[in-house]
């Protein structure tokens, strides 16, 4: 499959994987792009094209829209937290962990991983800036209001 040694950084990583286009596509809208190029480290919980399928109908065509970009850019920063964070480091804890987003997301990894319920389907794909954990749902972060 992949080789140990991570040549991409985080974005392109998910480019070459194939599985994460809604993802990309949502990052370039929101400018993310070069943040999540950038130097990091980053641990990303990165939703499958399957998981922002699971979404109602219409909803990320319409954050992709240039007026939903806060809205957007909150969602996708709430499913990357600072620092590289590989399974075996949290392997067997719950916890809060801090995302870029500023709330807080839970950590359940005594029985598998979950953030905030969402499974880590594929874990610990390494980045030349972080890694990417691949989850099956999209993380909401919390409204105020």
């Amino acid at each position: 499959m992949t080789t140990a040694i991570a040549l991409h950084d985080i974005v392109d990583t998910a480019v070459a994987a194939g599985s994460f286009k809604t993802l990309v596509a949502a990052v370039t809208a929101a400018d993310l792009g070069a943040t999540l190029k950038g130097a990091g480290p980053f641990t990303v919980f990165a939703p499958s094209d399957d998981a922002f399928a699971k979404l109602p109908a219409g909803t990320v065509d319409e954050l992709i829209k240039p007026e939903n970009k806060a809205k957007l850019v909150s969602i996708l920063t709430y499913h990357v937290v600072p620092g590289k964070v590989m399974s075996k480091d949290i392997a067997g804890k719950t916890m809060k962990v801090k995302t870029v987003q500023g709330a807080e997301i839970s950590v359940d990894a005594s029985n598998g991983v979950h953030i905030n319920g969402a499974k880590v389907t594929t874990a610990d794909i390494e980045a030349t800036n972080g890694v990417i954990h691949v989850i099956d749902a999209v993380i909401m972060p919390p409204t105020n209001g």
